[in-house]
């Protein structure tokens, strides 16, 4: 769907990035989906005929439609792929995603703070703060962050999709930065990597590079 080659990594496969586009990875997860997801992706359109075939490819490899209560004046089209996961294909002319690039966009649930935290942590800019919503974007472009102001969903929903951070430092000493800035560590749950949570409850990963 995104032209990426997917390579083996850690159980699971990848979808490599570079400087602005997120990497992806994909692994089994055994709990059941609840819900809409916390999280989904928006692909951008440069013409009407560019987001068709868009969604032409996405069903030919498996996607399906959903109703959310989309209206005839809605110009993005809702999808789930195979594995029930909804995405956007955004309409042509968006102006919030100009210039990110085809994965436009990572929108998730979450108050102001979370996207504070995650300015704070990435070190990242926050180039929309409005009101409960917010935006984060890497200093050279590509796909934005967004979180759309509605609260936090309870601990009982399983979060299927969590970001996955990669240090060049000692992990144990940006660990203890990210808790001093508002990360939560989560415990019980160490392995491979140290395993936290940012203010609005989201799990991510610490790995060492």
């Amino acid at each position: 769907m995104l032209g990426r080659e997917a390579v083996e990594h850690v159980g699971g496969v990848l979808l490599p990035g570079d400087h602005s586009q997120h990497g992806l990875r994909f692994v089994t997860n055994p709990a059941a989906k609840i819900g809409p997801n916390l999280a989904h992706f928006h692909l951008t359109s440069t013409s009407a005929a560019d987001q068709q075939h868009t969604v032409a490819m996405a069903l030919d490899l498996g996607a399906r439609h959903l109703d959310f209560g989309q209206t005839p004046d809605d110009g993005h089209i809702v999808l789930a792929d195979p594995d029930g996961n909804e995405f956007c294909v955004i309409e042509p002319g968006n102006n919030f995603l100009a210039n990110c690039g085809f994965l436009g966009e990572l929108a998730c649930d979450g108050p102001r703070d979370v996207g504070l935290f995650w300015s704070n942590c990435l070190d990242w800019p926050l180039v929309w703060d409005q009101g409960q919503e917010t935006a984060i974007q890497s200093p050279d472009g590509g796909t934005k962050i967004s979180w759309g102001g509605e609260p936090a969903a309870p601990p009982e929903v399983r979060r299927r999709h969590r970001l996955y951070l990669v240090t060049a430092e000692d992990r144990e000493t940006e660990a203890d930065r990210l808790v001093s800035i508002g990360a939560t560590r989560l415990e019980g749950r160490e392995g491979r990597n140290v395993v936290l949570a940012d203010p609005g409850g989201n799990e991510f990963e610490l790995a060492s590079q």
